[in-house]
């Protein structure tokens, strides 16, 4: 089989790549192209564009990019053609592969999407147009699968969460602290301040800020080597934070606690049981029009998953260097706060482990194209 893959940021390279290795298992003859990131290039796919070039965050961003933007969505559209794949498989990115699920269905080209747009959350008619325009649909939160049901009675499928794969299958190094210079007498608090431009610009100066009011910790800052690193440098300048660098699940290792911006991130520092504060701030604009269309109580995914609060969240103007270095004493110091977020943590991890969500994605990509084909 031929598939063509789209994902446009780091998260969906990475479970990107851990689906294409499924696939290959399931499926001898299969080959890959689409747009991506090194992850899935490594893992055998032709790449066509990096994501690096996709990632435009906000409303105000959109707007400045949007020619660079339908210039993107004209290439893809021509590069699918181009290929005539046997499917097109989506990976979150839902405002580009959106408009590509309908060109698909015009064009009578099977499409999946795994990991879909988070319309529980906010501008709920767009499962309507979803449901219009995608073959098969698959879940990573279980609450996703009633909510397509109830909304608008699509039957989609939930097969686990791919973040909890990847954090089964980290292999931890036992000398991380000492290789990095880390030492015991004091606690080791994580800084994940996202993987987008736009984001480090606003957190890392509170995490600057917190870093140097507090001495008694030592601090870690998970870096990617897709941004440019001088947005890192308010950090590396100060003796009491060191940058590590594509590594993150080590840190998460050997961190007491964490400082996390909104994310994908919030749930990998959850399911490697870190106490950690979500942090998150953006552009007022693009706040206030958040504030209007989001229909959940919750920002973080560890929270929406308990459904209940597990972790802080301080956004915007409660994103402070004050406000985040009380809740981490909390959480390094108050032992049955501490305890609590843990127990939290553990119930999440619970929740979603019902086995590899990309091995069960593969198996049904792999059903359903049979059966289509006829081929079984």
């Amino acid at each position: 089989m031929k598939y063509y893959l789209i994902a446009g940021e780091r998260s969906g390279d990475l479970h990107g790549s851990n689906l294409i290795k499924a696939l290959k298992q399931k499926d001898t003859q299969s080959v890959f192209f689409g747009f991506g990131g090194d992850y899935m290039q490594e893992a055998g796919m032709h790449l066509t564009v990096h994501y690096r070039d996709m990632a435009f965050m906000g409303m105000l961003e959109f707007f400045k990019n949007l020619l660079s933007i339908l210039g993107l969505v004209k290439k893809c559209k021509q590069d699918i053609l181009s290929k005539k794949p046997d499917v097109v498989i989506l990976i979150d990115y839902g405002g580009f592969n959106r408009q590509i699920g309908k060109f698909c269905k015009k064009n009578n080209i099977t499409v999946y999407y795994y990991i879909p747009p988070k319309v529980w959350a906010w501008r709920q008619g767009r499962a309507w147009s979803l449901k219009k325009s995608i073959d098969q649909m698959f879940v990573i939160l279980p609450f996703e699968k009633d909510f397509f049901k109830q909304k608008v009675n699509w039957d989609v499928h939930y097969v686990g969460n791919p973040v909890l794969d990847a954090v089964k299958a980290h292999k931890t190094n036992l000398n991380f602290k000492a290789e990095h210079g880390f030492t015991n007498d004091k606690p080791l608090v994580a800084l994940l301040p996202g993987s987008r431009k736009q984001e480090l610009q606003r957190i890392i100066p509170v995490m600057a800020t917190l870093a140097i009011q507090n001495p008694q910790w030592q601090f870690a800052v998970a870096t990617v080597s897709n941004l440019q690193q001088e947005l890192y440098e308010p950090l590396l300048q100060l003796q009491n934070v060191k940058a590590i660098n594509e590594d993150t699940y080590n840190l998460l290792s050997f961190a007491q606690a964490a400082m996390v911006t909104s994310g994908t991130a919030t749930l990998e520092t959850a399911l490697f049981n870190v106490p950690q504060v979500v942090v998150y701030k953006t552009a007022s604009f693009n706040y206030w029009i958040g504030k209007q269309v989001v229909k959940v109580k919750f920002i973080s995914l560890v929270n929406l998953i308990a459904n209940k609060e597990v972790v802080k969240e301080l956004l915007q103007d409660n994103c402070t260097a004050e406000t985040v270095s009380a809740e981490l004493n909390n959480l390094l110091n108050n032992k049955n706060y501490r305890e609590k977020v843990i127990k939290g943590n553990q119930e999440v991890y619970t929740t979603l482990n019902i086995g590899s969500a990309s091995e069960n994605t593969a198996s049904l990509i792999v059903k359903f194209l049979q059966e289509k084909s006829g081929n079984f």
